[in-house]
């Protein structure tokens, strides 16, 4: 309650529209943690909650112990979701449609990695990036077929890659709006312009043929699991 009080005071509003938790918090009771989203709720400082990367049984849990108890529910899970890491394709993203909830995936553009040829040196910044090195390490050359690809089809169709590589992320009917890191004005319209990107079937086809499986990156992976 300390926290979204701050969080309120510094953006001199009274509620925000969505409240996610970081990441499942595997030293805290799942309870505590439901019940506290829902003083924050039912306290009108925020209208709805999600979460965010965690294993399916994880968020399932979580979701049932706020139903069991009448709290309220998430109702967005912000996972990460590329081209180059499909992996919530598995068991997340059918959880997510059984019980209604939206997607708002991060690093729909991987770290910048599908916005460039394979091998093409990126800014200084991507250069010395330490989270992407953790949550891409291990990939090498298994991201290249992706990756050209992605530079084909945007070539064909004559936009930027990271057009196409968006446009990808939003056909999937569970993904509500992937969120872009933007840090120059062209970066934004090129998102805006991939919603009106319609991939053909047969795009769709090259694009996912080169994806091997992978490890999910960006959550903890629990003893055993």
């Amino acid at each position: 309650m300390e926290q979204i009080e701050g969080t309120l005071t510094r953006l001199g509003i009274d509620y925000v529209d969505l409240y996610q938790i970081h990441r499942f918090d595997p030293d805290a009771p799942v309870e505590e943690t439901m019940e506290a989203l829902h003083d924050v709720v039912r306290a009108g400082k925020a209208r709805y909650i999600g979460a965010s990367s965690m294993w399916a049984w994880q968020f399932s849990k979580m979701q049932y112990t706020a139903r069991l108890h009448g709290w309220t529910e998430f109702v967005s899970m912000q996972n990460q979701y590329s081209l180059l890491q499909r992996e919530e394709e598995r068991e997340m993203f059918g959880l997510l449609a059984d019980q209604g909830i939206g997607s708002i995936p991060w690093s729909p553009l991987a770290k910048g990695r599908l916005t460039r040829p394979f091998g093409q040196a990126g800014t200084t910044r991507s250069a010395d990036d330490a989270a992407a090195e953790r949550f891409f390490a291990g990939h090498g050359d298994r991201d290249k077929p992706i990756i050209d690809a992605v530079e084909k089809v945007a070539h064909e169709r004559g936009v930027p890659m990271a057009q196409v590589a968006l446009a990808w992320v939003m056909h999937n009917p569970q993904v509500t709006a992937p969120i872009v890191g933007a840090t120059k004005p062209h970066h934004l319209v090129d998102a805006a312009a991939a919603v009106d990107l319609t991939l053909t079937d047969d795009e769709i086809e090259q694009l996912e043929a080169g994806y091997t499986p992978r490890q999910p990156t960006g959550y903890a992976t629990p003893s055993g699991g």
